[in-house]
This record gives structure tokens, C-alpha cells and sequence, in this order.
């Protein structure tokens, strides 16, 4: 296989064709962890938790009580991808484009740049599908939030759902798609005496809003709802805490995770960890921790879906991690001629980049390893859109 060069090669112009970058708002938002490049595609690693504990009260004796045990908790991260985007040319490609001006550097570093953008948009995309480890939602489902001027409601009740977790109130960030983004510029940062600074106006940039950094990405999900309807549950009742409901037989279609789902009584938006594939043969849904904020009572209590939309994601830095290495070689090496390791002025990632030089001709490849995962859930919440 050879480069398609018809239209470069025969004629004489400047290559002028400037690399499209999609917005990039999780990668700076999460915590970018390197810790892990012992580890091989799938191996698993674990890092601790410590767990939740009670207060006993205190009793003078002859010696210390002979308790304080716990059992610490993990959760568990993997590189899950090592992927390339390869790049090839022959010495007659390079002279064909070197003689009429547009140059082989200049395309070169355009396909160099289009590797950095691929490779980019998938770790942001597989950021953005964290959304699923959320513990609650705020808004509503297919409402692009931040539409009424000046007010910064959906922020506040976002940055609500993490302080009730026991979030610390500090390194926050919410990461919004441009729907949202364009609210925020137009409805929200028109006027300084209101937006409190010039920032959105003159410089272009999102606001801090009740501790957030704000954001923007290109790649923040659209979930669509299960099919369930008119779903209750069981008539047990459950407790503050509770993070497995049991369904009565009732109702149509599916509840699946990722979905947002309230219960009659209770405003609180739950996001779904394990769903039902049919909610009338009475099974269970799993919520995420911290569990429910208020008891279900014990009777059949009214289960709604939140409707299709964008998944906006409000969130602590530690609460999900990027792990992020060069892929692995033998111990031998490999037979690239030469490698080298360039960082991308837009996302801030580093990738690696291969030559090899082949039968009169060369392949570059550009290459990165990394794995995504969500280590608090309940640092984490939604603002619906």
C-alpha cells in the first residue's frame, strides 16, 4: 500500500491544512497517575481503601480495649489499551511532495498531530464513560442545564451531592459539553457587575463556579434510558445506605446501568450500578454507594427513569484516575531504529514515537498505554442535560 498523493504531488501549493482538536476537559481534571507502568495490558493492581468506621464510648480500665481492627478495602485499575496510530512513507512519496513546495515535514507533523488527536479523544472518551460510577444526578434529562441567566443553581446542587457524600471541598471539577458551555458563556457571563469577572467575556474561558473549575470537553456522553415503566419496588422497605433493591413483579422493560432513577417520596437522583434486563420478573437493581439518602418505606413504591441526555460529570480530581505509560517492549527491544517520547501541547499527554526503517521506506508509530478508573464513587456526581 502507498500514501494517495494525487492532489499533492502534480500541484504547487503551501500546505495549509490546519488539524481540527476537539475540546479535551477531563484528561487536566483527573488525577494522571504513572505508577502503574509496571504493569503489563490487563494485570490487574490494587491500591487500598480505608473503610468507614464507628465511635465507641470510652472506659477507663487496667489496659488498652483489644479492638481497633479493620479490613481495608482495594479497588482495582488495569491498563486496559496500547494502542498505535502508524505512519507510513516511501522515498518517492518524499520526493514528490518535497518538489512543489508543500514539504514532507509539514505533512508529517499534520499526520503527527492527527495520531495525538485520535489517540486524545479515545483516553477522553473512555474518561467521559465514567460517568456510569456516579453515585447521584442533579437536573433533568435532555435540559441543557445553566439556561436561565445568572443563575448558578445546577452548580450548586451539583457540588450539593458531593458534600453530602463527604467530598472535601477543594480540587473540584466540573466537565460539561458545549451545549452547556455555551449557556455558561451567553446566558451566564454577558455581564461582569453579575458574573463577578470579565473572564468568560474577554478572555474566553469558563468561570469558577462554588469551587468548580469548569470545563469543557468534547466527548462527555449521551446516555440513553432503559425502556422500564411504571417498575416499583418490593414491598420490604430499605434502609438509608441500602444499595441493592429488590423489584416487584411489575411493570415493562429494562432498567440499565448508568441509568438515573428516583423512588415516590424521595428527590434524590440514584445512579444505577446494575440494572434489570426485565423489571416485571421481580429481580434487583444495584445503586451506587453511598446508597439511598432516605428509607423506602415498606410498600410498593413508585420507581421513574430519568429521561435521555448528557451525562455532565462534577466531580473531586482523586476521584478518578488516568494511568498512562508507553507501551511495553521486550527486554531485547524491538526493530525500531529509533524512539523518542514528544508531549502534546494540548491535552498535556505524552506519547510515544517509533521509527522503523523498512525496504526504501519508513514507518513512524505513534503509541500510548492507559487505563481509566473511578476510585470514589461517591466523589463523584452528574449534572443531567
Amino acid at each position: 500500500m502507498a500514501n494517495t498523493l494525487t492532489n499533492l504531488i502534480p500541484s504547487l501549493y503551501a500546505g495549509l491544512d490546519v488539524v481540527s482538536r476537539e475540546l479535551v476537559g477531563l484528561i487536566p481534571a483527573v488525577t494522571r497517575d504513572s505508577n502503574v507502568e509496571r504493569a503489563a495490558v490487563g494485570q490487574t493492581v490494587y491500591s487500598h481503601v480505608a473503610p468507614a468506621v464507628t465511635a465507641s464510648d470510652l472506659a477507663p480500665g487496667v489496659t488498652a480495649p483489644n479492638d481497633g481492627d479493620q479490613a481495608i478495602g482495594t479497588v482495582s485499575l488495569q491498563i486496559t489499551k496500547a494502542r498505535g496510530v502508524p505512519v507510513r512513507w516511501n522515498g518517492e512519496e518524499q520526493r514528490g511532495v518535497n518538489s512543489n513546495g508543500v514539504g514532507y515535514n509539514k505533512i508529517l507533523a499534520d499526520q503527527f498531530a492527527q495520531a495525538f488527536r485520535t489517540l486524545t479523544n479515545e483516553m477522553e472518551a473512555d474518561l467521559a464513560a465514567r460517568y456510569a460510577d456516579a453515585s447521584r444526578s442533579y437536573g433533568t434529562g435532555g435540559t441543557v442545564p445553566f439556561a436561565t441567566a445568572g443563575d448558578y443553581t445546577d452548580a450548586s446542587n451539583a457540588l450539593k451531592i458531593l458534600l453530602d457524600n463527604g467530598t472535601p471541598n477543594s480540587d473540584l471539577q466540573l466537565v460539561v459539553n458545549t451545549a452547556a458551555g455555551a449557556n455558561l458563556r451567553g446566558k451566564q457571563g454577558g455581564k461582569v457587575n453579575e458574573a463577578g469577572t470579565d473572564s468568560i467575556l474577554r478572555q474566553g474561558v469558563l468561570l469558577d463556579v462554588h469551587g468548580f473549575a469548569i470545563r469543557e470537553s468534547a466527548q462527555i456522553k449521551t446516555h440513553t434510558k432503559g425502556t422500564g415503566a411504571s417498575a416499583t419496588t418490593n414491598a420490604t422497605g430499605y434502609a438509608v445506605g441500602a444499595t441493592t433493591i429488590t423489584l416487584a413483579s411489575a411493570g415493562t422493560g429494562t432498567i440499565v446501568a448508568g441509568d438515573t432513577i428516583t423512588f415516590t417520596g424521595d428527590t434524590n437522583q440514584y445512579v444505577v450500578v446494575t440494572g434489570d434486563t426485565d423489571v416485571s420478573n421481580g429481580g434487583t437493581v444495584v445503586i451506587a454507594a453511598p446508597g439511598l439518602r432516605q428509607a423506602i418505606p415498606a410498600a410498593a413504591t413508585n420507581i421513574t427513569v430519568a429521561a435521555t441526555g448528557s451525562r455532565n460529570m462534577a466531580f473531586r480530581r482523586s476521584a478518578i484516575v488516568l494511568a498512562t505509560r508507553a507501551p511495553a517492549l521486550p527486554e531485547e527491544g524491538d526493530m525500531a531504529d529509533d524512539r523518542f517520547t514528544v508531549t502534546d501541547p494540548v491535552s498535556g499527554l505524552s506519547f510515544e514515537i517509533s521509527l522503523y526503517k523498512q525496504y526504501r521506506q519508513v514507518r513512524y508509530e505513534v503509541a500510548a498505554a492507559w487505563g481509566t478508573k473511578t476510585v470514589k464513587t461517591e466523589h463523584l456526581g452528574l449534572l443531567l442535560g
